[in-house]
């Protein structure tokens, strides 16, 4: 069993102060929780549905369930709680889209693949890599958060790593191929970034037979844990 750092932390505040419900939105559904309780609740995306409409479906699904404030886990880039450029695999109207007038709480905008990675996060330096639709990168580090951009930069025969890691590139390639590209990414990386541990996450992890040195297996319900955290957990520096 590999070892994960775990410092001493001060304790967050404790979660049940607050209400919050996590949204995580992917290219092929949008998940809702509340961290009041209740079981998840999904609706399909995909390249048609834009912002307004998104807004929409959530607040049409989280009818009935409490919750003070909003998490939203957007995939694609975000600083400081801005939107920063329209997705790739949806549709349009993200960027300057009005969230916290529309939802009409409180809201947190962070990159997809970081509010995963933060309910992943056991201490130390983190790398977290999420297969899923697409690529999804971050880096939680002794409790600073940092979403990673590394999805569409160059990595062979003039394609991207999500071209060869992300759903698309796994049907292109049949799954043997697309199995060892990840083991080399995540080698690439590893070396590159110098994490203490590796967590793999997003629906496409269930493809992979076995994990690369340093990795473990992701769940994507820490989606929602991460959400959670983002505004309960007063150790995290976002």
């Amino acid at each position: 069993m590999h070892h994960i750092p775990n410092p001493p932390l001060q304790e967050p505040r404790p979660a049940g102060t607050l209400r919050v419900l996590a949204i995580d939105v992917g290219g092929s559904h949008v998940k809702i929780r509340s961290s009041a309780g209740g079981e998840e609740r999904r609706f399909d995306s995909g390249p048609d549905m834009g912002a307004e409409v998104m807004t929409k479906a959530v607040l049409k699904m989280a009818d009935g369930l409490a919750y003070d404030a909003i998490s939203m886990g957007y995939p694609g880039r975000v600083l400081r709680n801005r939107i920063e450029a329209e997705p790739v695999n949806l549709g349009k109207g993200w960027v300057d889209f009005a969230f916290a007038q529309a939802f009409g709480v409180s809201l947190r905008i962070v990159n997809d693949a970081l509010m995963q990675a933060v309910g992943s996060y056991r201490g130390g330096r983190m790398l977290f890599l999420g297969l899923g639709t697409g690529l999804g990168a971050a880096i939680v580090a002794e409790n600073v958060c940092l979403p990673l951009e590394i999805a569409h930069l160059p990595y062979r025969n003039g394609r991207t790593y999500e071209d060869y890691l992300g759903r698309a590139g796994r049907k292109k390639r049949g799954h043997k191929k697309w199995r060892k590209h990840v083991h080399r990414v995540v080698a690439l990386f590893d070396r590159a970034l110098e994490p203490d541990y590796v967590v793999i996450g997003g629906g496409n992890v269930d493809h992979l037979d076995r994990l690369p040195p340093k990795s473990f297996r992701g769940d994507n319900q820490n989606a929602f844990k991460g959400g959670f955290r983002i505004w309960t957990d007063s150790r995290l520096i976002l």
